[in-house]
């Protein structure tokens, strides 16, 4: 049974969404001290956390960056700050994806299952996908080239599998974001450069500045 953290301080909202999801089949809990939010988060060790911007104590960014530095968790951020850069600074803190509120329950929970697939489910047997001396490890979720390795956040692991299973075909932005969140209906513009972005910033770092490649008004494309 999959455990979803619920940081919400609205005591309404966080009441209506622990029972929708535990009738979902999820072990779903609230957070109760709003001044140790990433200790909570530690001991229930969720498989996903939902996230709110505007909390007592430190807002949800900072929340964010402490989880993240114990936990490869999904996280959602819920908020009703649904401007760009509210959302562009959730994925660059390490948020894997941005619902404004109001939010309806049935997107919520169709978001939801597909992070929990694409963090926790891996297809087939394959452990590990190579292209031009880049290897992306399946289970660790780590990209390697040369002698340097990085660890990935969710959706950068993502977009390097779907970069590295189709090396050199140019990906449109919508089949990206279909791949990524299993939906472009709710996905803004920016929250996608914002991945590629972190995952061309993670090349770099592995001395592949140029791996991935802009083809305007068509998508992008890995060249190795």
């Amino acid at each position: 049974m999959h455990r979803i953290f619920i940081v919400e301080d609205d005591a309404t909202i966080a009441r209506l969404l622990c029972i929708h999801l535990q009738k979902w089949g999820y072990a779903a809990a609230c957070a109760q001290d709003f001044s140790h939010v990433a200790a909570e988060a530690r001991q229930f060790d969720p498989h996903l956390i939902l996230l709110d911007i505007t909390l007592p104590f430190f807002n949800g960014f900072y929340w964010c960056g402490e989880i993240r530095k114990f936990s490869k968790a999904p996280v959602v951020f819920l908020s009703s700050a649904s401007e760009n850069m509210n959302i562009i600074l959730a994925m660059q803190m390490g948020a894997d994806d941005f619902i404004a509120k109001p939010f309806d329950l049935d997107v919520l929970t169709a978001k939801i299952q597909a992070l929990l697939r694409r963090a926790y489910t891996f297809s087939g047997s394959m452990q590990v996908v190579d292209c031009g001396g880049l290897s992306l490890n399946l289970r660790e979720a780590t990209l390697s080239h040369a002698d340097a390795q990085l660890p990935l956040s969710k959706n950068e692991f993502r977009l390097a599998q779907l970069l590295l299973e189709h090396p050199g075909e140019v990906l449109s932005r919508e089949r990206i974001m279909q791949a990524l969140w299993e939906s472009d209906a709710f996905v803004d513009d920016n929250t996608l450069n914002v991945n590629i972005t972190r995952l061309r910033k993670k090349l770099e770092q592995l001395g592949l500045p140029d791996a991935i490649r802009t083809r305007k008004g068509l998508g992008y494309q890995l060249c190795l």
